[in-house]
């Protein structure tokens, strides 16, 4: 599907979602006790890894992420494991691919690249030639393990994101805009971890870098279709919603739960449906059976 996905939303079909990666991890066993979140999995569960993308795989994801939400360079300097970086990134890829070969359907293996701070401290970001750096080597590095698009994901604010995003607009894969944002005072939307921020003015800074495609992730459930109307206002391509419906150890939210509100989400506009923390293969299987099966093709919601 690396080229199949675009036909596939123009012509009015889903895209479904793959769900937590992280939070999967952990749900089966992994223990985070470091400063990279789920990073080191590629080195240290392989295997249970692959598991979890086929687990997605089999219950009717299009789209599989990889596990380098947390593997930029200054993440993993920080953490002790920067001279791992090639080998982290290389084989979270691989991990993708194994499954995805194993797998016997057409998919498309999007690579995950975020804003992470060095040990969870904002303050902790290396200067902005660096960062800038190193936002591109990680999008390089995904590109030339076989990604077929770039996912930048929680993205919430405005200077830190623009860099980011920048640096996935320069490799040439095609790149899709992943914003965090909660429901602030007055009901106002704002970035996720950024109060201060609001969505629109984070909207208007990253859209002009021209994604394929914008969605409302990691954010509450609450947040997705006010945020999917405001990002309608200024955008008028593809649009997607993957919320948070955990609390960083389990899911808070049911599968029907969330196939329900997925309805909603469709009626705002959304054409590429998954879900962020919280999110198991149980809850994709849901979104798939509310959607008539994967959405390779034009679906009708709800049949």
């Amino acid at each position: 599907m690396s080229a199949a996905w675009r036909q596939i939303l123009a012509s009015g079909g889903t895209l479904l979602l793959d769900g937590g990666t992280g939070t999967e991890l952990r749900r089966r066993g992994m223990d985070f006790r470091n400063s990279t979140w789920s990073g080191l999995a590629s080195l240290t569960h392989f295997d249970l890894l692959v598991a979890i993308h086929t687990d997605y795989i089999a219950a009717g994801a299009d789209v599989i992420t990889t596990n380098t939400f947390a593997t930029t360079r200054f993440v993993l300097d920080a953490a002790g494991h920067g001279n791992e970086f090639a080998a982290i990134n290389a084989r979270a890829v691989a991990a993708a691919r194994e499954a995805r070969d194993s797998g016997g359907r057409d998919l498309c293996i999007a690579g995950s690249l975020s804003c992470l701070p060095p040990r969870f401290d904002a303050h902790a970001y290396p200067d902005e030639r660096a960062e800038s750096a190193a936002y591109l080597e990680l999008a390089e590095t995904l590109a030339e393990a076989g990604v077929d698009l770039l996912i930048l994901e929680m993205m919430q604010e405005t200077r830190h994101a623009p860099l980011a995003c920048a640096a996935a607009r320069t490799v040439g894969l095609p790149w899709w805009l992943g914003v965090s944002c909660r429901l602030g005072a007055g009901a106002e939307l704002v970035g996720f971890d950024f109060p201060l921020v609001p969505l629109a003015t984070c909207l208007d800074v990253l859209l002009p870098l021209e994604p394929a495609a914008v969605a409302v992730m990691h954010s509450p459930l609450t947040a997705v279709v006010p945020a999917l109307t405001a990002m309608r206002t200024r955008w008028d391509g593809p649009l997607g919603a993957y919320p948070e419906i955990g609390d960083g150890r389990r899911s808070t939210v049911r599968p029907d739960e969330l196939a329900a509100e997925a309805h909603e989400w469709h009626a705002a506009g959304a054409r590429i449906v998954g879900g962020c923390c919280g999110t198991t293969p149980e809850h994709v299987r849901a979104l798939a059976a509310s959607y008539g099966g994967s959405g390779i093709g034009p679906t009708s919601f709800g049949t």
